[in-house]
C-alpha cells in the first residue's frame, strides 16, 4: 500500500509565498513522474506542474515564473514553491506519483487527500 501526504497548505495573501510538500510512503520500490494539480470550486482539476524521476519539469501557463516543482528522491518527496500568489491560485492542491511497489509489478498512480490554498486579503 502507498500512501502520500501533503502538508504546507494555508490562507496567504495575494502576492505572499506557500511551500507545498508531499511525501510518498508504504511499499515503494521506485516513483517516476511526481506532479501537483489543483482543483479550484465549480471547475475542474487542472495540472500544475509534474517533475519526471530524472528531474525535467513543466508547469501551466498561469504559474511560469511564480511556481517551482521540485523532489528530494532520498525522501519519496515532492515539492511546490509557489511565490506571487494571486487570488485566482485559490484552490484544493492534489500531489500525485507514478509508484512502482515492486520490481514485478508495474507503477501505479496514487494521490494524496489535498490540501487547501487560499489567497485572499
Amino acid at each position: 500500500q502507498v500512501q502520500l501526504v501533503e502538508s504546507g497548505g494555508g490562507l496567504v495573501q495575494p502576492g505572499g509565498s506557500l511551500r507545498l510538500s508531499c511525501a510518498a510512503s508504504g511499499s515503494i520500490f521506485s516513483i517516476g513522474a511526481m506532479g501537483w494539480h489543483r482543483q479550484a470550486p465549480g471547475k475542474q482539476r487542472e495540472l500544475v506542474a509534474a517533475i519526471s524521476s530524472g528531474g525535467s519539469t513543466r508547469y501551466t501557463d498561469s504559474v511560469k515564473g511564480r511556481f517551482t516543482i521540485s523532489r528530494d528522491n532520498a525522501k519519496n518527496t515532492v515539492y511546490l514553491q509557489m511565490n506571487s500568489l494571486k487570488p485566482e491560485d485559490t484552490a484544493v492542491y492534489y500531489c500525485n506519483a507514478d509508484v512502482q511497489a515492486s520490481p514485478l509489478t508495474p507503477g501505479g498512480d496514487y494521490w494524496g487527500q489535498g490540501t487547501q490554498v487560499t489567497v485572499s486579503s
